[in-house]
């Protein structure tokens, strides 16, 4: 690749040894579910062309991806989806439990007469797999199919050799972005002759380290004033970026960008935040006191304790309650009224020979766009906007109905126009713990995101999409070259916003979310909020909230802005209280 980037960004790199203790027999399992997702289908052609190759090739069973998924389940998932996935591997790994789940496609006509999962042809297979997502009273191995099938489309498609390369984005006419960013600017760092990264210290150099960043510590207490920031995500700056999404997403978003509610209806992008790994000094005492941090270097087994006259948490909305919990503080809304703009995407294809569209859908800016639904501003029902989805991220999302299906759709991607439905959500969720998130949805929610849902798929039409849809479990789409209105009116009455995969009916899916907001909401007073209108916590004098977290109510459109407004106010009076010598 052409682009210089950080060596944490660029990939390639491989686990010597793995570390998530599948025995042998779970592994077979798993490989042969992936196979099921992502099976080869042959070709006659001595030279196939690259379309024809992936269709030939790509095998989800290939080494070393089953290892890659398995190893990132248990790096990633949380309790419940490492339970239900290692659960159904096991009784998958014997032959009883293949009968109990899979029936009689198991059977065999040669002894021992039943087959164990990973025995049964591809075909019987894909059948099986078919029925586990469509039947309602099978969700809890519905669940862990989903679990599985995102963390291998997810490996499989972000994936890259020391090139740089996937062998699969030459069939989805992917190519990354090996343009130089400013490459005649020198790299400004402006950060860096601040930072100590204990990644790369140990107790006896990590204070020399602090000295030689200007943190010196004199006896005289009033001298050792200063502005330490706790991190616990990696400094990148723009020159540091590869454009690669597999290790993007795993520096630059929480869980590796592999976070889900528990009932796996929702998943959640939320960017690597500051400070999620200290505790609050004394807040019993109703005075913070500082910070106790530990690093996430193995060799700095001592905590790092720093006495502070103001402590501010900006850990943004699900990881700054959590914090406050572990602290010892008791306000009943900390972690509640949790917002999250919850989103369905359209899809829309657009194929070169019969379009006017130029371009690949990942070419351009990332969001260029925006489309309300209602019937003026104080009554939006939705919003609308087109987002920019990598090859994982395409794959994860897209429905699976068959093996042969999920590649015609993959081979599709880079002629495959998204819009999404976001809405202000009037549900919420609650988060106490970290990356355990609990978030219901209200009935006008589900009315306003299906109302936006079906005005973006008549855009995609009117747009000249030759086939379009919704990423229902059920596959649904519509083939709309040349279609009369009221066919289209009647495919649009069959779109709604249904329940996740958890729920006990039919045809599912999965939500998205990339704003995260409220979990620990300004209030007039100790009941209504968690901080007062200066930020600072009801409970703890000198302890403050500076991120989305105080945010009252869903903002309903991108909160960036506001987030950004809302921290610069809340310092500026933070700064005031601090020259007023409050503390």
């Amino acid at each position: 690749m052409g682009r210089e980037c950080d060596p944490l960004l660029k990939g390639g790199r491989r686990e010597s040894k793995y570390s998530h203790g599948f025995p042998v027999s779970e592994m077979k399992t798993l490989s042969s579910i992936c196979e099921v997702i992502l099976p080869p289908h042959p070709f006659n052609q001595q030279s196939p062309n690259p379309i024809q190759s992936f269709y030939i090739a790509a095998s989800g069973s290939q080494h070393p991806v089953p290892d890659e998924v398995a190893e990132l389940l248990m790096k990633r998932g949380f309790l419940e989806s490492k339970v239900l996935v290692r659960g159904l591997l096991k009784i998958l790994s014997t032959r009883l439990g293949t009968l109990l789940i899979s029936g009689s496609l198991c059977f065999s006509n040669k002894w021992p007469y039943i087959n164990k999962f990973a025995c049964i042809s591809l075909e019987k297979r894909e059948r099986i797999l078919q029925k586990w997502l469509r039947h309602w009273f099978l969700t809890p191995i519905r669940l862990a199919f989903v679990f599985i099938k995102i963390l291998f489309l997810l490996v499989f498609f972000t994936q890259v050799d020391e090139n740089s390369k996937n062998p699969a984005w030459e069939a989805m006419e992917y190519e990354v972005d090996s343009h130089e960013i400013l490459p005649n600017k020198p790299k400004d760092r402006p950060l860096q002759q601040g930072i100590v990264e204990t990644r790369h210290e140990t107790e006896s150099t990590i204070v020399s380290s602090l000295a030689q960043k200007g943190l010196k510590i004199t006896e005289n207490s009033q001298e050792n004033l200063f502005k330490i920031k706790c991190d616990v995500g990696n400094y990148f700056t723009k020159t540091d970026y590869s454009a690669l999404e597999g290790p993007s997403m795993n520096e630059l978003y929480e869980s590796g960008g592999i976070l889900a509610t528990l009932d796996g209806k929702m998943t959640i992008l939320a960017g690597s935040t500051v400070g999620e790994r200290g505790k609050y000094g004394s807040p019993r005492q109703k005075r913070c006191l500082g910070l106790l941090a530990k690093s996430t270097n193995t060799d700095i087994r001592k905590t790092i304790r720093i006495e502070a006259k103001v402590t501010i948490s900006a850990c943004g909305s699900l990881l700054t309650p959590p914090l406050m919990i572990r602290s010892g503080l008791m306000n009943k809304n900390i972690g509640r009224n949790l917002h999250l703009h919850p989103v369905l995407m359209a899809w829309g294809y657009f194929p070169e020979s019969s379009s006017d569209i130029k371009g690949k859908v990942y070419e351009g800016g990332i969001i260029t766009s925006m489309h309300k639904v209602g019937a003026g501003p104080s009554n939006e029902t939705a919003i609308i906007e087109s987002p920019i989805l990598g090859p994982g991220s395409f794959a994860a999302l897209c429905p699976w109905t068959s093996g042969i299906d999920f590649k015609n759709r993959i081979v599709k991607y880079a002629r495959t126009a998204h819009l999404f439905s976001m809405i202000r959500d009037r549900g919420s969720g609650v988060v106490t713990a970290e990356g355990r998130i609990n978030y219901k949805f209200h009935t006008l929610d589900e009315e306003n995101i299906k109302v936006g849902l079906r005005r973006a798929l008549r855009i995609l039409v009117a747009a000249g999409a030759v086939e379009v849809g919704t990423h229902q479990s059920n596959g649904q789409k519509l083939e709309c070259k040349g279609i009369a209105e009221k066919e289209l009116d009647e495919f649009l009455d069959t779109v709604t916003a249904p329940e996740g995969p958890k729920s006990f009916v039919q045809n599912w899916t999965t939500y998205s979310s990339a704003h995260q907001m409220g979990s620990c909401r300004m209030g007039i007073n100790e009941k209504e909020g968690v901080v007062d209108e200066n930020g600072e916590c009801w409970e703890a004098s000198g302890l403050f909230v500076c991120d989305a977290s105080v945010l009252p109510s869903a903002v309903g459109v991108n909160p960036m802005i506001t987030i950004q407004s809302t921290a610069y106010c809340l310092s500026n009076k933070i700064a005031e209280m601090l020259k007023n010598e409050k503390f």
